[in-house]
């Protein structure tokens, strides 16, 4: 009787101590059910960063002064711009378009299309003339609107959005706008057309005060007599296509002056120097992106319009507008146009 008792007493201390070690292992690790453990995700896993814009739309520096240095010759005669046009289709094959060449009368434009998500949502055209005057190699002027455009063509290319992109390199500009002349002239180039976006020259920068002039009757105050700004000129008829250029820009890019033209330019015929002018013609939105051309640049149409004379900081923030700009604009649907008040 007296060992059956001991025995009783020693099976309770064992489970006094087995319930105490039990008691103290939960309150480190206390126990869950299925469902609790599959919530206790580590945060890092559970709500994991998307990768940021920049990592994937960050322009190439590299890319971009490339282009010009494979572009360092006049661009003038015809074998001259046939000898352009083989290395902008190869470069816009490299990415995955297929580029069209475009005979008219005087020459030969550049073509490419990737198409959108949406049929409805209309098309945004980015493009740069590719010729040059006699005896400039035009790197400003316009190689470094070339290497925007196909910059844009290789981030762009391959990202479904809404909108269709369309990538254009216009012949003939310095003889008068003819390419995109006789582009702008073409019923089904502007069909669904929803805005367009041209560069004009967007890699030189000047930082002495006086360096920056501007033309007579512009309708906007300068913000300086310096020329550290990039220029985005646009008619008052498509003002959100014009603000689009505003928003939502880094700090660390060139402050960008926005301009608004009325009457298609009637009063300010300087703005109507380059591609985008048959565009307002024909009553579709479009936009100049420039470093303002001879109002900034001793270079401009000059022999000494050369890599070396290309402010690079400059010219890439320039280009990661472009491409911040025109991809924002494929991802929406809104009419770019200015509404009508009564």
């Amino acid at each position: 009787m007296r060992k059956r008792i001991w025995l009783v007493l020693l099976a309770l201390v064992v489970v006094v101590i087995v319930g105490s070690r039990s008691i103290a292992f939960n309150s480190f690790f206390p126990q869950r059910s299925a469902p609790e453990i599959v919530e206790q995700v580590p945060e890092q896993q559970a709500q994991p960063k998307p990768p940021a814009q920049e990592n994937t739309l960050q322009v190439s520096v590299e890319n971009l002064l490339t282009h010009i240095e494979k572009l360092n010759f006049q661009r003038y005669t015809t074998a001259e711009r046939s000898r352009t046009r083989t290395y902008i289709t190869s470069e816009l094959k490299k990415y995955g378009w297929k580029p069209q060449l475009e005979k008219f009368t005087q020459g030969v434009n550049i073509f490419a299309e990737r198409l959108g998500t949406e049929k409805t949502a209309g098309t945004i055209l980015v493009g740069a003339h590719y010729d040059t005057v006699a005896s400039s190699p035009g790197a400003d002027d316009n190689g470094t609107g070339v290497a925007v455009v196909l910059e844009v063509g290789r981030l762009l290319g391959s990202q479904p959005t809404p909108r269709t992109l369309q990538l254009a390199f216009f012949d003939k500009e310095e003889a008068g706008l003819l390419g995109s002349k006789a582009f702008a002239a073409q019923a089904k180039r502007l069909k669904n057309l929803s805005g367009v976006i041209i560069m004009d020259m967007v890699g030189y920068a000047c930082y002495t005060p006086g360096c920056q002039q501007y033309p007579p009757g512009l309708p906007v105050t300068p913000p300086s007599d310096k020329g550290d700004f990039l220029a985005v000129v646009g008619d008052t008829e498509h003002l959100p296509l014009l603000s689009a250029f505003q928003n939502t820009q880094p700090a660390n890019l060139p402050a960008v002056l926005t301009v608004p033209i009325p009457l298609k330019g009637l009063l300010t015929p300087d703005t109507l120097r380059s591609d985008h002018a048959p565009f307002w013609y024909q009553g579709v939105g479009a936009v100049l992106v420039t470093d303002t051309a001879n109002l900034r640049s001793p270079h401009y149409h000059q022999p000494s319009d050369q890599l070396r004379t290309i402010e690079r900081s400059f010219f890439a923030g320039a280009a990661q507008i472009v491409v911040n700009t025109t991809s924002a604009l494929l991802a929406k649907h809104e009419n770019l146009a200015t509404p009508i008040t009564p």
